[in-house]
C-alpha cells in the first residue's frame, strides 16, 4: 500500500471518528433537551393549577403560602393563557413593552403555537382555555450548545490544519532548497575540472571529435547545476519567444531517447506573444515531463508539444501515448516522492509544479488522461 493510499485512509478514518462524535454528542444533547421540554411541561402544569387553586382558596388557608410558592417558582418558562377565541387571560416572563404590547403578545403566542401543544383545561359547560408556552432559556442554550461546540472545535482543527501545513510546507522548502544549493555546490567542483580535461583532449586531433562530445555533456552540467542552484532564490524571467525553449529540449531529449520515440511541435507556425520565463528553469519543466512520458511509453511512442493561447494566457499541451492514469491520481502525481515506476524518487512533477506555479505564477496540471491510452499535461503561463 503506497504512502497517499495510507494517507487517504488516516484522512477517512479521523472523518469517520469526527462524525461519529458529532453524532454522537448532537443526539445525546437531543434526548437530555426532550428529558427536559416533558419536565418543563409538568412544571408549567402545576403552576397553572396553582393558578386555578388561588383563584378559589380562602387567603387564611395555610396552604396558601405553598401556593405562592409553586407560583414564584416558574421564573423561567414563558406562558400565555388564552380563551377559546384566542383572547390573552394572562401571561407571565414575557417582556414587552407597552407600545403595542398586544400586537407583541400575539406574535410571541403564535411563536408558542408552533413550538409546543397547549395545555388544555375544560371547565365544563363548554368552557375550554388554553395554557401556550415556550421553552426555557436553558433548553435553547442546551439545543445549541453541541452545534456551537462543533463549530469551535471544527474551526480549531481547521486553524490547527492550517499551522500544521504551513510548519510542513516551510519545512520542506528549507529542505528544498538546502538539498538544492548542496547538489549545484558538489556539481561544481567536478565540472569545472572536466572543463579542464576537454581543453588538453582538444590539443590533440586524434581526440577531438570525443572532445566535442565531452564538452556538451559537460555544458549540460552546467545547466544542471545552474538549475539547483536557482531552486530558493527568486529567479530572473524575461519576456521571450517560447518557441526557441520547447526546440532546444526537443533536440536534446530527440538525442538521448530510444528511436521508437516521436516528438511533434505543433501551433508554433502560429503568432504567438511572448511569455515571462526563466529559460534555465522552465526547460526543465518541460524535460520533466517528457521524460516522465517517455518511461510510460516505455520507449515506444509519440510525445506531442502544442501551443495555444487565451485571453491572457499561454497554454502549453504535453501529451503522451504511455499507459495514463487514474482519476485519483490527477492531483497526487504532483506531491513528493509519488512514482508509478520501480526505481526513482518520484520528485520530477513536484519539481514542476513547484517552478512553474512558485516562480512562473502559472499552473499545471493533468488536462486529460486514459489507461492505456495516454495522458496530457497542460502548462498555463500568464501572457504579459
Amino acid at each position: 500500500m503506497g504512502y497517499y493510499t495510507q494517507k487517504r485512509i488516516w484522512k477517512l478514518f479521523l472523518l469517520v471518528g469526527a462524525i461519529t462524535i458529532g453524532v454522537f454528542t448532537l443526539t445525546h444533547t437531543y434526548n437530555l433537551t426532550s428529558e427536559l421540554k416533558v419536565e418543563e411541561r409538568k412544571k408549567v402544569e402545576i403552576w397553572y393549577e396553582a393558578m386555578k387553586q388561588l383563584s378559589v382558596i380562602d387567603y387564611n388557608d395555610p396552604s396558601i403560602s405553598l401556593i405562592f410558592k409553586v407560583i414564584s417558582q416558574n421564573s423561567t418558562i414563558p406562558v400565555i393563557l388564552t380563551d377559546e377565541s384566542d383572547g390573552i387571560i394572562h401571561y407571565n416572563n414575557i417582556e414587552i413593552t407597552e407600545r403595542d404590547s398586544l400586537q407583541q403578545l400575539n406574535a410571541v403566542l403564535a411563536e408558542m403555537k408552533d413550538e409546543n401543544e397547549p395545555i388544555e383545561v375544560d371547565f365544563g359547560d363548554d368552557q375550554k382555555q388554553y395554557l401556550y408556552y415556550q421553552d426555557s432559556l436553558l433548553i435553547k442554550k442546551l439545543s445549541w450548545f453541541p452545534v456551537i461546540q462543533l463549530l469551535v472545535v471544527a474551526l480549531f482543527i481547521f486553524i490547527a490544519y492550517l499551522a500544521f501545513s504551513s510548519a510542513r510546507k516551510a519545512e520542506q522548502d528549507q529542505v528544498w532548497v538546502g538539498m538544492s544549493k548542496e547538489t549545484a555546490h558538489q556539481l561544481g567542483t567536478p565540472t569545472s575540472s572536466l572543463l579542464g580535461w576537454v581543453d588538453v583532449l582538444k590539443l590533440r586531433e586524434d581526440n577531438h571529435d570525443i572532445a566535442e562530445e565531452l564538452e556538451r555533456d559537460v555544458e549540460r552540467l552546467q545547466v544542471v547545476t545552474d538549475r539547483f542552484s536557482k531552486i530558493g532564490s527568486k529567479p530572473e524571467l524575461k519576456a521571450q519567444s517560447i518557441i526557441p525553449i520547447i526546440e532546444d529540449i526537443i533536440t536534446y531529449l530527440d538525442s538521448r531517447t530510444a528511436r521508437d520515440v516521436q516528438f511533434e511541435f505543433l501551433g508554433r507556425d502560429e503568432a504567438l506573444p511572448d511569455v515571462k520565463v526563466n529559460k534555465v528553469l522552465f526547460q526543465w519543466v518541460l524535460e520533466n515531463i517528457c521524460k516522465n512520458g517517455v518511461d510510460a511509453m516505455k520507449g515506444v511512442g509519440i510525445i506531442s508539444i502544442k501551443l495555444s493561447t487565451s485571453a491572457a494566457s499561454m497554454n502549453i499541451d504535453i501529451c503522451d501515448t504511455g499507459k495514463g492514469l487514474a482519476r485519483n491520481q490527477f492531483k497526487t502525481v504532483f506531491k513528493p516522492g509519488f512514482t508509478t515506476k520501480l526505481r526513482g524518487w518520484g520528485l520530477g512533477l513536484s519539481l514542476a509544479k513547484r517552478i512553474t506555479e512558485g516562480y512562473h505564477q502559472g499552473k499545471i496540471f493533468v488536462k486529460e488522461s486514459e489507461i492505456g491510452k495516454g495522458t496530457c499535461f497542460r502548462i498555463v503561463l500568464p501572457i504579459g
